[in-house]
């Protein structure tokens, strides 16, 4: 990561008087400990789309995949960008943060096996997948083909509640 990473920038317009600027290294371990990720892409006609997925943040990027039938694909082959959020559903406790980014499509077996034990590694069997060349899964498995995205952070927006603080990294 670069140094404008390390850095953060508390906006004291949304920030209490008592509040500080989140540390990266502690945005960097929440963003890779999380288990569900909100992923909002843009359909071709302009309007958001979003769901829940879940995903990797593994060096300094976010990964999912999607099938190749899926809307968030779909969105992706007509607009690139993405947000994706994660944190907790509470007003005065958590941490909650918006990654801003835009997509770019993973291939390459080594690459791909590597997500693939990733994945294997933080979510169990449920989320085994079987790496290609393209993707991962094929015509044999349930949903078929999926490929794989990366989305570098190009902005990431903190929200701390307890004090309530928004802390801006800019990339």
């Amino acid at each position: 990561m670069s140094e404008q990473t390390t850095n953060g920038t508390l906006d004291p317009r949304f920030s209490d008087d008592e509040a500080a600027a989140a540390a990266w290294p502690d945005v960097d371990a929440g963003l890779a400990a999380a288990e569900l990720y909100w992923i909002t892409t843009v359909r071709a006609d302009g309007r958001p789309h979003t769901t829940p997925t879940v995903g990797l943040w593994r060096d300094g990027a976010f990964l999912f995949c999607t099938g190749r039938r899926e809307q968030k694909h779909h969105n992706l082959g007509a607009n690139p960008a993405v947000t994706v959020t994660t944190g907790a559903n509470a007003w005065q406790a958590g941490t909650d943060v918006v990654v801003e980014g835009t997509a770019e499509r993973v291939t390459g077996l080594d690459k791909l096996s590597s997500i693939a034990d990733s994945y294997l590694d933080k979510y169990g069997e449920a989320w085994r997948f079987s790496a290609n060349e393209e993707g991962f899964g094929g015509p044999e498995e349930p949903g078929g083909e999926a490929d794989v995205f990366r989305v570098p952070p190009g902005k990431v927006l903190v929200f701390a509640k307890a004090p309530h603080g928004q802390t801006t990294f800019r990339f």
